[in-house]
């Protein structure tokens, strides 16, 4: 493995993807690990960005894919959550009204700027500045793209964080759900929820009935996508609890967890800050409490061989 930040064209150049007639999805391969996928809605005045990218060279790249599709400003951008995956970039929409849920601000100022080692192998941020949401909303706010009707939704419950919000399309079935869903890549639920996203993927997404889903990373997909997230989810909490009962540290129980039909998904050491999250849980903890997030990064390395996790952004 690398210690140094690869190109962008390293493994897939991003592409776009038109879900619905104005509407893009803006995939980034391989959609490991820093690696997001954005989207945008075209108006007649202008331009409504769902989550910026992680570094300043794949945001400005992302920022050239909209104007080569329209001359028309991105007037707003959503930030489905804090990672900063999805909000390093807010600093170079330049002029747009950055909008978000309260919790996505308060994390985003939490995190602050982007690193790496020892938990990530080296990248190439560029000149990132923190750049919150200076519009913020409790349960949601709806968005017009001309008469086009988009509802950004606070999830109501911890799951991939504790701030996850959705842009949904009615008209159209297009649903952006941020890291709710991860298409090929092994979900993480260490910073929200693991029963949290169990309840709000069946009770809130899949009630919406999306026929076409963007999701944070990964391939555009349909909404058979939902029902591998959650059992993905399941698979972890009952992990947790076998691991627990015969008395395994998170770490420990990974290491002797057969992760079977997951063992293809990308950044499979999400497994170790998913048990994490599930045996606080097992615990009675609150979704969504505070964890000792510096452990399960360290034991996450420890899970790869003591080595960084692997990162081409």
């Amino acid at each position: 493995m690398s210690g140094t930040a690869r190109d962008i064209t390293v493994p897939g150049t991003p592409h776009l993807h038109e879900v619905s007639d104005g509407i893009y999805g803006y995939i980034q391969p391989d959609g490991t690990w820093w690696i997001n996928n954005t989207g945008f809605l075209v108006g007649e005045r202008g331009v409504v960005s769902v989550d910026a990218c992680s570094t300043e060279r794949r945001t400005r790249a992302y920022l050239d894919t909209i104007g080569s599709v329209t001359p028309m400003p991105v007037r707003t951008l959503v930030n489905t959550h804090h990672h900063g995956d999805h909000t390093f970039g807010n600093y170079l929409f330049s002029g747009a009204t950055i909008v978000a849920h309260e919790g996505t601000r308060d994390g985003a100022l939490a995190w602050g700027r982007p690193f790496d080692a020892p938990y990530w192998s080296e990248v190439d941020w560029g000149d990132v500045e923190i750049e919150p949401a200076f519009l913020t909303y409790t349960e949601g706010v709806t968005i017009w793209v001309d008469d086009l009707r988009c509802e950004v939704r606070h999830v109501g419950s911890p799951a991939h964080t504790t701030n996850d919000s959705i842009v949904w399309v009615p008209d159209r079935g297009v649903l952006f759900c941020g890291d709710l869903l991860f298409n090929g890549g092994t979900p993480f639920l260490m910073q929200g929820s693991v029963a949290g996203a169990i309840k709000v993927l069946e009770e809130e997404i899949v009630p919406l009935g999306a026929e076409t889903i963007v999701p944070g990373h990964g391939p555009v997909a349909g909404p058979e996508l939902i029902a591998g997230v959650v059992a993905y989810a399941r698979f972890v909490l009952a992990t947790a609890e076998k691991g627990r009962a015969a008395g395994l540290s998170p770490l420990e129980c990974a290491r002797e967890t057969d992760l079977g039909d997951y063992a293809g998904l990308t950044d499979s050491e999400r497994i170790v800050g998913n048990l994490y999250r599930a045996y606080a849980e097992l615990d009675g903890e609150a979704p969504g409490a505070q964890i000792d997030l510096v452990s399960a990064l360290d034991d996450m390395v420890a899970y790869n061989g003591g080595r960084p996790l692997t990162c081409r952004a």
